[in-house]
């Protein structure tokens, strides 16, 4: 019988998604039938659509939030389209397998009823929800407790745990209960094969001697208030030949181009929004130094950035926080401010970069060789459909043992 999986995802539509995306097209290539699941997005509108043998189906989704009501509101609609579409896949083509990626963690409740038809389901922990919770609201409200027990149950409900490093890995254990033989880090490194350094820009630089370069979410966690104030903090120093480039959407935005005016930064810092990949890739490709202002929490601590080994799989030396995986990923990639330091002591690491080249060049090649030899995704595809081995022997032994309660009640 071929087999068969749903890989439900929420946060963003597919492949936009690069870790799913990746995850998708790992699994069909090892001769999985694979049905993807993901909201509808700018530039991934289609309801449902064949890429690369993937079947990839795109449901409605209300406008991004930033508050707890908001999300509340975002995630209710996202499980009522999720559970509608499952089952029609279900029906259509069918599964053996959901994969559900979180945030948020109540994908498990789309699992729940297939689990009657022996559906397994792995849980792909891309975020650690209550420590997110908290690094964006920092308070231990009615959404804290709600966040802590949609954790609990997502475990309880997982017969396999996929986590994005260690530090998760160990949360499926100590805080799930899971046996760490159902545990399998799968790390979210860059794929070589697409994303390659190209040759740099000097237009992308607005005139200025440096370009500093960031990608990511715009949202509370990621720091860009802090990433502002670093650019303020060198402008007063007099230093005008830096210019800071942001690359990525999110709910945050908006409210940091206003930061950006009111600090008086338009000539020093400009937010691009989502780009196509080629220009992604040029602006990195261009920048002098790249940056991972994530602002020191618990959350972060444990979390691993995908934009720190694309940094370095481009070669770029990084100026980041001093966080537990931040600093397993970089390494000698970085240089590490501490969490007492905030913007001054970010800025301080920034232009001791800029002004040593030779050291930016140290670190760009450790970091490109660390990625090459090390954190490339090509080394994850082993520990991913180690997982789902797992879980389809689960599946079999679950079989096996239906049949013999069978014939001995017969």
């Amino acid at each position: 019988m071929k087999k068969s999986i749903l890989v439900i995802v929420e946060n963003l539509p597919v492949p936009f998604d690069s870790r799913v995306w990746k995850e998708a097209c790992a699994l069909h290539a090892a001769g999985y039938e694979v049905s993807v699941l993901s909201p509808r997005g700018k530039g991934y509108s289609r309801g449902h659509e064949v890429l690369q043998g993937v079947h990839i189906y795109r449901h409605p989704m209300p406008k991004e939030g930033n508050t707890p009501a908001s999300y509340l509101w975002e995630y209710g609609c996202a499980l009522f389209w999720e559970f509608l579409y499952a089952w029609w896949i279900f029906v259509t083509r069918g599964f053996q397998v959901i994969q559900g990626c979180n945030p948020p963690d109540n994908i498990f409740l789309v699992a729940l009823p297939f689990k009657l038809f022996g559906v397994k389901y792995i849980f792909d922990h891309h975020d650690a929800n209550p420590e997110l919770y908290l690094s964006k609201y920092e308070r231990e409200d009615a959404f804290y407790k709600a966040q802590v027990w949609l954790e609990r149950m997502t475990y309880r409900c997982s017969d396999i745990v996929m986590a994005t490093n260690e530090s998760y890995a160990a949360l499926a254990v100590s805080r799930g209960g899971l046996d760490s033989q159902d545990v399998f880090v799968v790390r979210n490194g860059p794929d070589l094969a697409t994303f390659k350094l190209v040759p740099p820009s000097p237009d992308l630089k607005h005139g200025k001697d440096y370009l500093v370069g960031y990608v990511g979410t715009m949202s509370v966690q990621e720091g860009l208030d802090i990433l502002l104030d670093v650019a303020l903090n060198i402008k007063t120093r007099g230093r005008r030949d830096v210019h800071f480039t942001c690359v990525g959407g999110g709910p945050g935005l908006a409210g940091l181009r206003l930061m950006v005016k009111h600090y008086g930064l338009d000539d020093m810092v400009n937010f691009t929004g989502r780009v196509p990949d080629k220009e992604l890739l040029e602006i990195l490709s261009t920048s002098d130094v790249c940056v991972n202002p994530d602002k020191p929490c618990a959350m972060n601590d444990i979390s691993t950035m995908i934009k720190i080994m694309e940094y370095m799989a481009l070669g770029k030396p990084i100026v980041q926080f001093d966080l537990k995986e931040g600093r397993f990923s970089a390494g000698e990639a970085a240089v590490y401010c501490e969490k007492e330091d905030m913007a001054a002591g970010f800025a301080d690491k920034i232009l001791w970069l800029l002004d040593n080249p030779e050291e930016r060049h140290r670190m760009g090649e450790f970091g490109r060789k660390r990625v090459e030899q090390h954190l490339a995704w090509e080394y994850s595809i082993d520990n991913l459909l180690a997982a789902y081995q797992r879980a389809f022997d689960k599946k079999a032994r679950h079989a096996i043992g239906d049949e013999s309660l069978s014939a001995r009640i017969k």
